[in-house]
């Protein structure tokens, strides 16, 4: 979690999961249309662990409707209402 949604989020957030999960070559990686995913250095990330992107039809929301209900519910119960210092967001 960050406090930014940005590309280097997402770049660490593959890393971790490359580094855990060690994913075969081949993998798809679905996403939606996001300049975070679409930017040259994730896709080259991705390529050089061999994942393949996918990604949704420009105007096709609903393919990604269960990952945002989760995130919703996330924000709802675990982060609105909680207030952060600046040292307990950076400490994760």
């Amino acid at each position: 979690m960050s406090d930014r949604n940005d590309e280097p989020l997402v770049s660490v957030a593959l890393r971790m999961v490359v580094a855990h999960w060690k994913p075969a070559a081949g993998l798809i990686h679905h996403t939606d249309r996001g300049v975070l995913y679409s930017s040259g250095n994730y896709r080259c990330l991705m390529a050089r662990h061999g994942l393949l992107p996918s990604m949704s039809r420009h105007g096709d929301c609903y393919d990604n409707a269960c990952a945002e209900s989760f995130f919703s519910t996330l924000k709802n119960e675990l982060i609105h209402g909680q207030a952060f210092s600046p040292c307990e967001a950076r400490r994760g």
